[in-house]
């Protein structure tokens, strides 16, 4: 039944024993709930809860679903020169970020590859930073041996991480933190809960309408069981929550995008501010910009792109498998793939050469030998419910 693909990240990591696997602040809670744990990104991680990954995605979709995201990385960038010196890692404007405002991100290697994709807020004091969490140790030493010497690099491995996500997030949420729901897409703040300090976003990874919220250690436990009392919340895993964004048309590190993929192959153009590309006022100065500006300007070939599949047939697409022509040959490869559960097909993500990256193409996914027609569309697969005010 859950033949879904974080269970087979090429990027987690496998440890021999679950004993050497990480906990989260919350694993005691995800075995009352009745959670199936796995291993994911090093922590034993809960996959499913007994209401299992179809209804729990059908309830996110429709009501509020928390979930444990306590292993992601975060971090802090403290001092005059944050701002700057992050700026010279990403090909995004991090210096005009106004306070209280989130930004997607993107951590370049020195040929313009993806090494992982983030999330960041200028919070005024400091930059609060969110990694991923199988990333999370590479990406502080990165940062902190790049930039280091021009501010503070924290990690925050006290923190805690949870997201609330659904339609009727924002109901629940703001019986126990009043004025929440004044936060709108992609802003921040922070937020006292019975003496516990918490700094909510209005932003998540399954194209609802939610909030994500960094929280102590100490304090999760209570907290996450104050949000489950709520009558519209539900726990998630880590199933739902694949399905969820991929219908979204999000990007998973490690599979849609990784070390052998630029921002421009994987169609993520929109994160790049024209100030910080060709022509602008801070052109370029990150690593990877020759690469980068250059797919993006037409001065570098691009020879494949990402593209939204949507199969003919009801046969699910999963990672790997070969993308070919009409005419039987290969042109790329699916990166991300399933049944859609509230789209009720299946759709996949995958790289493919330029020539047949048009909407409405057809390409043929070789599954088990059998062709199956996959129709080139446009992403999201389900709109997007974001709350912009």
């Amino acid at each position: 039944m859950i033949s879904v693909m974080v269970l087979h990240c090429p990027w987690r990591t496998d440890l021999s024993t679950d004993t050497a696997l990480l906990n989260t602040p919350l694993n005691g809670l995800h075995l009352e709930l009745g959670a199936r744990m796995v291993p994911f990104a090093g922590y034993s991680m809960p996959v499913q809860y007994p209401m299992g990954l179809m209804a729990e995605h059908h309830h996110t979709r429709s009501e509020a679903g928390l979930f444990d995201v306590s292993h992601m990385g975060q971090l802090r960038l403290v001092g005059p020169e944050a701002a700057a010196a992050f700026e010279s890692l990403m090909p995004v404007d991090v210096i005009d970020l106004p306070v209280g405002k989130q930004r997607y991100g993107l951590l370049l290697t020195d040929e313009g590859t993806i090494m992982d994709d983030l999330m960041f807020v200028n919070r005024g004091t400091d930059i609060f930073v969110i990694v991923n969490g199988a990333c999370k140790v590479n990406d502080i030493a990165h940062i902190q041996s790049h930039i280091g010497s021009r501010c503070q690099v924290v990690p925050m491995p006290e923190q805690a991480l949870l997201a609330l996500q659904g339609p009727k997030a924002v109901s629940a949420l703001s019986r126990m933190l009043p004025g929440v729901d004044k936060l709108v897409f992609m802003t921040g703040a922070s937020f006292n809960w019975q003496g516990a300090e918490l700094f909510i976003t209005r932003s998540g990874y399954t194209g609802e309408d939610g909030f994500e919220i960094s929280v102590h250690n100490n304090h999760v436990d209570s907290f996450a069981r104050a949000l489950l009392a709520q009558a519209e919340v539900k726990p998630i895993g880590l199933g739902a929550r694949n399905s969820l964004r991929l219908e979204a048309g999000l990007c998973l590190y490690g599979n849609d995008i990784d070390t052998s993929t630029t921002p421009v192959e994987a169609g993520l153009n929109w994160a790049i501010q024209k100030i910080r590309r060709t022509g602008g006022a801070r052109a370029g100065g990150f690593l990877g910009a020759d690469m980068v500006l250059g797919q993006l300007d037409g001065t570098r070939a691009l020879t494949r792109k990402r593209v939204g599949l949507i199969a003919q047939e009801r046969v699910p697409v999963r990672e790997h498998v070969e993308l070919q022509n009409t005419q039987g040959v290969k042109i790329g490869e699916v990166s991300s793939g399933l049944l859609g559960p509230t789209v009720n097909v299946p759709v996949a993500m995958g790289y493919v050469d330029v020539v047949n990256a048009s909407l409405g193409n057809v390409v043929n996914a070789i599954v088990r030998g059998k062709a199956v027609p996959m129709t080139v569309g446009a992403m999201p697969f389900v709109p997007n419910r974001y709350y912009r005010g």
